[in-house]
């Protein structure tokens, strides 16, 4: 007896930012599952499918942070037990869709006695039966190797060079890597901006040790002065970092400064800072939720769904993701 099997992508989403798959399951053109989420009385939660998944390409989505009163431990512990669903229900492959992964700063063993939380948050995602995860602009690319099978490192860099392309009057603005870890990414859009006429700088910053969120910029690297600064980071938390770089730029001669981040964590004093600072523009997609309280003027929200659903298409159909970036996310 010979049959013919059909592939089936099944894309669901866990309530920590349900908006965003929605706009991917639209640009997919497939209708978003029914995860059948229950939450009793004493916080634990419960999934039951509400549609067969045997056989299924399952596409689990979820960004881990705290929302809407619960925390980023909820956002994880919700996706890995709709893996574990997904898993004993048969589905044929899981992938974990993380635009925003959880702990990715805690990558490795910064003083004695700490945790490397990035490895165990992969790790857990491998027992509940994930086989592949997809993420966007990780914190550091070595998160990719935690994880025990493929990984798909986006980038949101084509949404945000796009943007500067045609809000950057005048042209020729200044790419400013926040630190030295983020050199190389400032230096790659620099470069795909070279005939805006866009030129490199770095901010020199120190972390005072034994502290966390707390880092002073001291000095800017580059030609700064009457130009248009663009800083550009994966993540925005506390602001303190990227509010300061800027206190330095337009000390050191500079006509504007905006941010650009992936992710907009904002969480503490952040909107305060942004607010009160000398940044112009903020630039963030939306691979988090960006509750109303957060929502100032100087905040422009692009969204990150074509660019996850084009991952998602390449991912079901076996060809290659890394083509959507001309093989930039990779380096």
């Amino acid at each position: 007896m010979e049959k013919v099997t059909t592939k089936r992508m099944s894309l669901y989403s866990g309530r920590t930012h349900p908006e965003l798959a929605q706009e991917v399951a639209d640009h997919l053109d497939v209708e978003l599952g029914h995860p059948g989420l229950v939450q009793f009385a004493n916080g634990e939660v419960r999934v039951r499918f509400g549609e067969s998944v045997r056989g299924s390409d399952v596409f689990i989505m979820q960004t881990h942070c705290g929302y809407d009163g619960r925390s980023i431990n909820d956002s994880i512990m919700e996706q890995l037990i709709m893996c574990d669903a997904a898993f004993r229900a048969s589905a044929k492959r899981i992938t974990a869709v993380c635009p925003f992964y959880g702990y990715a700063r805690q990558d490795r063993k910064a003083e004695g006695r700490e945790p490397i939380t990035a490895r165990l948050v992969a790790d857990l995602f491998k027992a509940a039966g994930a086989k592949r995860m997809v993420s966007i602009d990780l914190h550091s690319g070595q998160i990719q190797g935690f994880f025990e099978g493929p990984v798909d490192h986006l980038t949101a860099m084509p949404v945000l060079e796009n943007y500067v392309r045609k809000n950057a009057q005048g042209g020729a603005p200044v790419i400013v890597a926040p630190d030295a870890g983020r050199i190389k990414v400032a230096e790659r859009m620099s470069q795909h901006l070279g005939d805006m006429g866009a030129d490199l700088a770095f901010i020199y910053k120190r972390r005072p040790k034994g502290t966390a969120n707390i880092a002073e910029a001291k000095e800017v690297m580059g030609d700064v002065e009457g130009r248009l600064c663009i800083v550009i980071d994966d993540m925005i938390d506390s602001g303190g970092t990227i509010c300061s770089a800027a206190d330095v730029m337009m000390a050191r001669g500079a006509t504007e400064v905006w941010a650009m981040a992936t992710h907009a964590v904002l969480s503490g004093p952040a909107i305060d800072r942004l607010k009160n600072s000398v940044i112009t523009k903020v630039v963030v997609t939306n691979t988090l939720p960006l509750s109303e309280e957060k929502q100032i003027d100087k905040i422009e929200v692009l969204s990150i769904a074509p660019l996850i659903a084009d991952a998602l298409s390449a991912v079901f159909d076996d060809t290659s993701v890394s083509e959507i970036f001309g093989g930039e996310n990779q380096s």
